[in-house]
């Protein structure tokens, strides 16, 4: 099978899926034909290990096509993605969102001239111009604000695939939401590689809480603003203060957690304490009460003893945390945590496996405690939607879909809401 349009294929986080919509108008307004893009992940070995297993699919697919590979793990080790025998062209992270770089593989003069093609990422000042409008579903759209990190966890290969924190503008940011909520989007979603350092980089250095009020309101006819993953610890007042005031505001937060154990923490070379983790789940559940957490949570770090695992137990419970994303640890060869002593594979499954046991506990119970409430719900199909803290909901009749409707809930299973039109 030959493609004449080109085919790209995304591998990890939405930021990843964001700039593969990014690329795709960038390919076609380039005019590459016959290509199979591949925007590869890097955050564990796993996704590294399926990432090669993509490229060898595709190129079995698409025998003739010219097959380029990018994405973090091509940005870390481009020399070992070029050395695969499916592999035309390998490009790095800043380099596949140009439009320059699609346009000389479009122009078969130049195309072959450099097979890799990956610069210092590290050297990379700002975030790529190119933004899209309505990325997501037709309900939900996701506006990428940030870029890079500039902490060194010692578990992390991301810094060397993303480079430092870039930040974009907040004037820019406000005018691609207004063309989105233009276009018929009732929420939007902001992400980045690490959300809560927004705007260090910027001019005066605002904060992410900055962001979040400037938008709200210059932005009044956005119905519901939402912000991925973002680090506890440097959250600002002027976020606190949006969760307490702001009703946009979704009332459900995704924490970079990672342990529930000071020492462990401390290992991880993470920024906040235990402590520090309890009292702000305590501080923003004060200060609006149906808020819910999600978290990402590590099991089987090195050096982690059952003692260790046991606070990140606890951890699960003190916080109320209700979306839990359990990494079970695995080594990321030039990590300082590679080289620490490690903990037993099995040891590190079973452990993995009583923290998704608790998650799903946790699960159950926030569903319980939704019977019989009334919740604002975004559709995201004629049959399915989400209420403001992100809960999964089935509805009896057709909606329709991208519109907010307001339901009742009905019943529950172990991991949606059922929910009738009011």
């Amino acid at each position: 099978m030959i493609v004449s349009t080109p085919k790209l294929s995304t591998l990890g986080c939405r930021l990843n899926a964001y700039e593969t919509e990014a690329m795709r108008e960038l390919v076609t307004s380039a005019g590459l034909n016959d290509a199979v893009i591949i925007n590869t992940c890097a955050v564990t070995s796993e996704a590294v290990r399926k990432s090669k297993q993509e490229i060898r699919k595709l190129r079995k697919e698409n025998p003739k096509a010219k097959l380029i590979v990018t994405g973090c793990a091509a940005q870390i080790d481009p020399n070992g993605f070029g050395n695969m025998g499916e592999v035309d062209f390998v490009i790095g992270n800043s380099e596949k969102m140009l439009k320059e770089t699609w346009s000389r593989f479009s122009d078969e003069k130049e195309f072959g001239t450099e097979r890799i093609k990956v610069d210092d990422i590290m050297s990379v000042s700002e975030t790529a111009g190119h933004l899209i409008d309505g990325f997501g579903s037709r309900s939900r759209a996701y506006v990428q604000v940030q870029n890079g990190c500039d902490h060194r966890c010692t578990f992390c290969i991301i810094p060397f695939g993303r480079g430092n924190s870039r930040s974009v503008p907040a004037g820019v940011i406000v005018d691609q939401i207004k063309r989105l909520v233009d276009k018929g989007f009732n929420e939007v979603v902001l992400t980045g590689v690490d959300l809560t350092s927004w705007g260090e980089d910027l001019p005066n250095s605002p904060k992410l809480g900055d962001l979040i009020m400037q938008i709200l309101k210059l932005v009044p006819d956005l119905l519901r603003l939402r912000i991925s993953s973002i680090d506890s610890i440097e959250v600002d007042e002027n976020l606190m203060k949006a969760i307490a005031t702001e009703k946009r505001l979704m009332p459900h937060l995704h924490l970079s957690l990672q342990h529930g154990d000071n020492l462990i923490l401390k290992r991880m070379k993470r920024r906040h304490s235990r402590d520090d983790a309890i009292k702000f789940c305590e501080d923003a559940r004060k200060l609006r009460p149906e808020i819910t957490f999600g978290a990402d949570i590590i099991a089987g770090f090195p050096t982690e003893t059952d003692e260790h695992f046991e606070n990140s137990v606890n951890l699960i419970k003190d916080c109320e945390l209700t979306w839990l994303h359990i990494f079970p640890y695995s080594p990321r060869e030039g990590t300082p945590a590679a080289r620490m002593p490690q903990v037993n594979g099995g040891k590190i499954k079973r452990r993995a496996a009583i923290l998704r046991g608790l998650g799903a506990k946790q699960i159950q119970s926030h569903l319980s405690s939704q019977l019989g409430k009334d919740h604002n719900i975004l559709m995201e199909n004629a049959y399915m939607g989400r209420t403001e803290q992100f809960t999964e909901v089935k509805f009896d009749k057709e909606q329709i879909e991208g519109s907010i409707v307001l339901g009742k809930i009905t019943n529950t299973n172990d991991k949606q809401l059922f929910a009738t039109a009011i």
